[in-house]
Protein backbone atom coordinates (compact mmCIF):
# COMPACT_ATOMS: atom_id res chain seq x y z
CA UNK A 1 0.00 0.00 0.00
CA UNK A 2 1.29 3.41 -0.90
CA UNK A 3 0.08 6.82 0.25
CA UNK A 4 0.27 10.09 -1.67
CA UNK A 5 3.03 12.50 -0.63
CA UNK A 6 0.84 15.44 -1.67
CA UNK A 7 -2.55 14.75 -0.04
CA UNK A 8 -2.11 11.54 2.01
CA UNK A 9 -4.73 9.53 0.08
CA UNK A 10 -4.17 5.88 -0.79
CA UNK A 11 -2.61 5.40 -4.22
CA UNK A 12 -3.26 2.65 -6.77
CA UNK A 13 -0.80 1.08 -9.18
CA UNK A 14 -0.94 1.83 -12.88
CA UNK A 15 1.82 0.14 -14.91
CA UNK A 16 5.12 1.36 -13.40
CA UNK A 17 3.56 4.19 -11.40
CA UNK A 18 1.66 4.84 -8.19
CA UNK A 19 -1.27 7.16 -8.99
CA UNK A 20 -3.30 9.09 -6.43
CA UNK A 21 -7.08 8.75 -6.90
CA UNK A 22 -7.70 12.11 -5.24
CA UNK A 23 -5.15 14.55 -6.66
CA UNK A 24 -3.65 12.55 -9.59
CA UNK A 25 -0.12 12.86 -8.17
CA UNK A 26 2.16 10.17 -9.63
CA UNK A 27 5.38 8.58 -8.48
CA UNK A 28 7.49 5.71 -9.77
CA UNK A 29 7.09 2.25 -8.25
CA UNK A 30 10.13 0.77 -6.49
CA UNK A 31 10.34 -3.04 -6.72
CA UNK A 32 12.78 -3.33 -3.79
CA UNK A 33 10.47 -1.34 -1.48
CA UNK A 34 7.39 -3.24 -2.66
CA UNK A 35 9.07 -6.61 -2.03
CA UNK A 36 9.39 -5.65 1.65
CA UNK A 37 5.68 -4.71 1.94
CA UNK A 38 3.31 -7.03 3.78
CA UNK A 39 0.20 -8.14 1.94
CA UNK A 40 -2.98 -9.82 3.12
CA UNK A 41 -3.47 -11.53 -0.22
CA UNK A 42 -3.85 -15.27 0.32
CA UNK A 43 -4.04 -15.00 4.12
CA UNK A 44 -6.77 -16.87 5.98
CA UNK A 45 -9.12 -14.20 7.33
CA UNK A 46 -11.56 -16.62 9.00
CA UNK A 47 -9.97 -19.25 11.19
CA UNK A 48 -13.36 -20.74 12.06
CA UNK A 49 -14.69 -21.79 15.47
CA UNK A 50 -12.37 -22.15 18.43
CA UNK A 51 -12.09 -25.77 19.60
CA UNK A 52 -12.17 -25.82 23.41
CA UNK A 53 -12.72 -29.59 23.74
CA UNK A 54 -9.08 -30.32 24.61
CA UNK A 55 -8.81 -27.59 27.27
CA UNK A 56 -9.08 -28.63 30.90
CA UNK A 57 -11.86 -26.66 32.66
CA UNK A 58 -9.46 -25.53 35.39
CA UNK A 59 -7.34 -23.78 32.72
CA UNK A 60 -10.20 -21.71 31.33
CA UNK A 61 -9.59 -18.80 33.62
CA UNK A 62 -10.97 -16.56 36.34
CA UNK A 63 -14.61 -16.35 37.36
CA UNK A 64 -17.07 -13.50 37.09
CA UNK A 65 -20.62 -12.75 38.12
CA UNK A 66 -22.81 -13.58 35.10
CA UNK A 67 -26.08 -15.51 34.81
CA UNK A 68 -25.89 -18.89 33.09
CA UNK A 69 -28.54 -19.09 30.35
CA UNK A 70 -28.92 -22.85 31.00
CA UNK A 71 -29.27 -23.22 34.79
CA UNK A 72 -29.45 -19.62 36.06
CA UNK A 73 -26.35 -19.92 38.30
CA UNK A 74 -24.60 -16.57 38.83
CA UNK A 75 -20.89 -17.51 38.43
CA UNK A 76 -18.90 -18.59 35.40
CA UNK A 77 -15.29 -18.96 34.37
CA UNK A 78 -14.31 -16.84 31.40
CA UNK A 79 -11.52 -16.30 28.92
CA UNK A 80 -10.91 -13.80 26.14
CA UNK A 81 -9.98 -14.97 22.62
CA UNK A 82 -9.20 -13.08 19.45
CA UNK A 83 -11.30 -15.01 16.95
CA UNK A 84 -11.90 -12.31 14.35
CA UNK A 85 -9.64 -9.87 12.60
CA UNK A 86 -7.08 -8.07 14.72
CA UNK A 87 -8.94 -4.78 14.37
CA UNK A 88 -12.06 -6.24 16.02
CA UNK A 89 -12.58 -6.75 19.74
CA UNK A 90 -11.95 -10.02 21.52
CA UNK A 91 -14.77 -12.45 22.30
CA UNK A 92 -15.41 -13.52 25.90
CA UNK A 93 -16.20 -17.22 26.43
CA UNK A 94 -18.00 -18.38 29.58
CA UNK A 95 -18.31 -21.77 31.32
CA UNK A 96 -20.84 -22.09 34.13
CA UNK A 97 -19.16 -23.31 37.34
CA UNK A 98 -22.36 -25.16 38.28
CA UNK A 99 -23.48 -27.03 35.13
CA UNK A 100 -20.45 -26.56 32.79
CA UNK A 101 -22.67 -24.99 30.10
CA UNK A 102 -20.52 -23.05 27.63
CA UNK A 103 -21.51 -19.88 25.78
CA UNK A 104 -19.94 -16.75 24.43
CA UNK A 105 -20.73 -13.15 25.23
CA UNK A 106 -22.54 -12.33 21.99
CA UNK A 107 -24.72 -15.48 22.00
CA UNK A 108 -27.62 -13.95 23.94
Amino acid sequence: MEFCDECGSMMHSDDGLWVCSSCDHEKARDEATEAAMTTTQGQDTDSGPVDMSEVDDSEIGPTTKVKCPECGHDRARYEMKQIRAADESETRFFTCVECDHKWREDDH
